[in-house]
């Protein structure tokens, strides 16, 4: 009978997407496959949509992954491209915003860092630097995490004694800091060292940056035996100091490779149906880094389909260097170098490399994707077993696809905050926290907070997914909390009628507050403890601790914003110019808000109209 029902419902996406067939052009183009409460089921590109969207009308001749996706679907929309490189681009861009379903999913997409050498001052200061590059300088990177870029800048101190100090800090010195005393700095705030000394200093740090580090070790070890025959022994002891420290960071990269110039090495490893792709950072020879990726994927997809989608997504938002070598080609390699090399408007060249530094680079990237491979399948299999043991203690049918976490922050009713955070088979989700400003309840009353949190997210889900399925529904909530919020959950969940559709527990501090002796309270259930040492004990504690962590983080940044807030900040029409001449007049913004529409008007910039505008705010 189910056999049955999921053929219907097959052959009745068919004939829905067979229907769009009839009116498609032969042109290049994105569509996105839809399911009846709109979710985003697929995004694909195609050089003609018709010829790409007609091959789902024959689900049976379709992997099983697909045709899921095709008996889900009830709408398909298009979108009609110039060529079939836009049309991978703008797929790219839509599978990173919509995260489907069915498509191969790149889940982290944290920013990276870069190392800034500032163009703006006499005497440049060398910083990291993360975001836009608006500010005027050499950047060098990326580096793979902020850590690389420390250890490197900490190395650019103590060989080339570059300041980092920020340009207010230089100019506001009368003495030298404690970075010149430890021979970090050549204190150029203080006159120490001339413009032209300390642009030599710049020049070879950049030099080093650039991939000259022998040379500049050459030169090093020259002026140190010269100290030496000078007998200038406190001076050669420094250059030996100097070219210790650049040997130590060649040491610590693993790999360097002579001649191998801008490149970025992604390698590919797969196990037990999932992948691993890591991706190290070349400038220069010198390796700026790693990162694992865990990409999201159904079992069926190739290596090639994997590496393709993932290239796609990764260099969406990041730079493009003019080589990528790889240790799987990608799926139609051709069209992907277009769409990139159209991101940097130069040629982007993809290889798989067979011989010399290229192939020992690619050999030594697959070797670091699959231990981390292995690192994180032991890690997904204690999850695994931990969700289970959390099933078997609140009596659930099978582990939580999806947990939901929260708790309030707040300090004597102001600033009220609720923090949600959500963990599953892959950890914590964190694309998928959320905040609720609260806004109707009273001030410090925790179970009002959680009542209303609960009546917005749940309202909302509802609207969303009125059949209480799909990935954004949770199978467990776990309240930081008492009996008394447990009771105000309870209530809201039997209000909307969805506390028979999931697991609701309520975590709370034991006597003294100990950790390792929290209660548990249940539906129907009197209240419990667990083991000190009970490993699921030890995996509730840590989300209790992350949500936490999360609703103070929110509640304060909330308390700083307010802090550093001004009356004139809601005013529209009220720009930064405008707001300066009005504080500089009157001193603070209380007094603006009593001054009368004669006095605004003598401010700089405040016309009669704009004096009446602010006047009516207030008053």
């Amino acid at each position: 009978m189910k056999d049955k029902a999921a053929s219907t419902s097959l052959q009745k996406g068919a004939d829905i997407i067979r229907g769009y067939v009839k009116k498609l052009p032969d042109t290049p183009g994105v569509y996105r496959m839809l399911s009846e409460n709109a979710a985003v089921l697929y995004v694909g590109k195609a050089k003609s949509l018709k010829k790409r969207v007609v091959s789902y009308t024959r689900p049976d001749q379709l992997p099983i992954r697909l045709q899921r996706m095709i008996a889900l679907t009830s709408t398909v929309e298009f979108v009609h491209t110039h060529t079939e490189a836009e049309a991978l681009l703008l797929e790219s861009n839509l599978i990173k915003k919509l995260k489907p379903r069915y498509n191969v999913l790149l889940r982290d997409d944290k920013s990276f860092p870069y190392i800034l050498m500032t163009g703006d001052h006499d005497f440049p200061q060398v910083v990291k630097h993360r975001g836009a590059k608006k500010r005027k300088g050499q950047y060098y990177g990326p580096f793979a995490s902020a850590g690389d870029v420390n250890r490197t800048i900490a190395i650019l101190q103590r060989v080339f004694m570059l300041r980092n100090c920020s340009d207010s800090y230089f100019l506001a010195r009368s003495r030298p800091c404690l970075q010149y005393h430890i021979k970090r700095c050549t204190a150029p705030c203080m006159g120490k060292v001339s413009k032209d000394e300390y642009a030599q200093q710049i020049e070879e740090a950049q030099d080093f940056l650039d991939g000259k580090s022998h040379a500049i070790q050459e030169r090093m070890a020259g002026a140190m035996q010269r100290a030496s025959g000078d007998q200038d022994y406190e001076t050669a002891a420094s250059y030996r100091d100097r070219i210790q420290a650049l040997t130590s960071i060649q040491a610590r990269q693993d790999i360097n490779i002579e001649g191998l110039a801008n490149v970025d090495v992604i390698a590919l490893a797969q196990k037990e149906g999932r992948s691993c792709v890591q991706v190290f950072f070349f400038r220069a020879g010198r390796n700026y880094g790693n990162r694992s990726y865990f990409p999201r994927h159904d079992k069926e997809e190739t290596p090639e389909a994997i590496m393709a989608a993932f290239m796609a997504q990764f260099y969406e938002n990041k730079p493009v260097p003019k080589n990528v070598i790889v240790n799987i080609a990608p799926e139609e390699k051709a069209l992907l170098e277009e769409a990139l090399a159209s991101r940097v408007d130069t040629k982007v060249s993809i290889t798989k490399p067979q011989r010399g530094g290229r192939k020992r680079a690619i050999e030594f990237a697959q070797k670091n994707a699959l231990a981390a491979l292995d690192r994180h399948l032991a890690e997904k299999a204690s999850e695994t077993k931990l969700l289970s043991g959390v099933a078997e203690l609140f009596g659930m049918d099978e582990p939580p696809g999806r947990i939901e976490v929260y708790d309030n922050s707040h300090i004597s009713g102001t600033n009220m905050v609720g923090g949600m955070v959500v963990a599953g088979p892959e950890g914590f989700n964190k694309s998928a926290y959320r905040k609720f400003n609260i806004k109707t309840a009273a001030e410090a009353d925790d179970y009002g907070m959680m009542r209303e949190v609960m009546e917005r997210r749940f309202k909302r889900a509802l609207k969303e997914t009125p059949d209480m399925e799909g990935e954004g529904w949770p199978d467990l909530l776990l309240i930081d909390g008492g009996a008394g919020q447990f009771s105000a959950c309870k209530e809201v969940l039997e209000d909307y009628g969805v506390l028979d559709m999931l697991t609701l527990v309520a975590i709370s501090k034991g006597p003294d507050r100990n950790a390792g002796r929290e209660q548990f309270h249940m539906v129907g259930k009197a209240s419990f403890q667990l083991p000190v040492n009970d490993p699921v004990l030890h995996y509730l504690q840590r989300l209790r601790d992350e949500v936490h962590r999360f609703a103070i983080g929110t509640h304060r940044a909330k308390r700083q914003k307010q802090m550093t807030s001004s009356p004139l900040d809601d005013i529209s029409g009220i720009g930064a110019k405008r707001k300066r001449e009005l504080l500089h007049y009157f001193g603070s913004g209380k007094a603006v808000a009593g001054a009368g529409i004669e006095d605004l008007q003598k401010v700089s910039g405040i016309s009669k109209s704009v004096a009446q505008k602010i006047y009516d705010h207030f008053h």
